[in-house]
């Protein structure tokens, strides 16, 4: 099969591949970042398994796993209709990147106990600096984010995304 739609649907895989690399090298599993950017990328707001299979031209087996991955990431949401037999996916939040990036607060406060403890231990010198520096850059980050998300939200409320063109009139 060739044409117009499936040019489309090559360079959505194209680019669903790219950012899954991006994902990947951020420390998600490659089937879920694949699952992932093709959610984020393609236009349905909800999909089966055997939808994601047929998209991503993988086996439902290979979407088994990385939705359930996905799941317990709290990056995609599992519904299910009134008496329908098939699990739909959907992307977890409307604001899914702030909750990504929320999700980082705990190691955020893991890292800042760490630090406070090492600092303890080392006492001046061994690189105590160094540790002093590290400290101070992650509890900026987590005084931060909470206030960066505010700005965000802020920015999104005021800056809203065009509509999709399926929903726009003619």
């Amino acid at each position: 099969m060739t044409g117009p739609a499936t040019d489309d649907h090559d360079a959505l895989l194209r680019f669903v591949e790219q950012f899954a690399l991006v994902l990947t090298e951020s420390g998600l599993p490659r089937m879920p970042a694949r699952v992932f950017a093709y959610v984020l990328a393609e236009d349905a707001e909800r999909y089966t398994a055997a939808e994601l299979a047929e998209g991503l031209r993988v086996s439902p087996a290979a979407i088994s796993g990385a939705v359930r991955s996905l799941v317990q990431a709290g990056l995609l949401a599992r519904e299910r209709e009134p008496g329908s037999r098939a699990d739909h996916y959907r992307i977890y939040d409307d604001d899914v990147w702030s909750h990504i990036i929320m999700q980082r607060e705990p190691l955020l406060r893991r890292y800042t106990t760490v630090l406070s403890e090492g600092l303890g231990t080392l006492g001046e010198g061994r690189g105590a600096r160094r540790i002093a520096e590290t400290l101070d850059y992650m509890q900026f980050m987590r005084a931060e984010l909470p206030l960066m998300i505010e700005r965000w939200r802020k920015h999104r409320a005021e800056h809203p995304p065009p509509p999709d063109a399926s929903e726009v009139e003619e």
